[in-house]
């Protein structure tokens, strides 16, 4: 069964993960405990709109990718192949000139 909170605490991970940042920075920087986004990462808590949006922000990843991608995996889980539609440049810029990872690669 696919459950969304773990989604998005995989890709939140993923991104926290890449650019090499602690969870101690990262919730400081979010303003939220370190604890509940250790949970939030862990997919064992629910985040708000205003808390996800707070994470993105101190990733310095836009929101609307973290879900784009929590989107497209739910969709291939699901079975549907999802076109290519963002090109992998504006991915690489998104992430400080590194290369997208798997998880964040375009699908299709």
């Amino acid at each position: 069964m696919i459950v969304l909170r773990r989604e998005i605490g995989d890709v939140l991970r993923g991104a926290r993960q890449r650019q090499g940042r602690t969870l101690r920075e990262v919730s400081s920087a979010a303003r939220v405990s370190l604890g509940y986004l250790s949970e939030v990462e862990r997919g064992q808590k629910e985040a708000s709109s205003e808390l996800l949006a707070s994470i993105c922000e101190a990733l310095d990843v836009p929101l609307s990718l973290v879900l784009r991608e929590v989107s497209d995996r739910i969709a291939v889980a699901e079975g549907l192949h999802i076109p290519d539609t963002i090109p992998a440049d504006v991915y690489v810029g998104l992430y400080r000139g590194t290369a997208p990872s798997e998880d964040l690669a375009p699908v299709g």
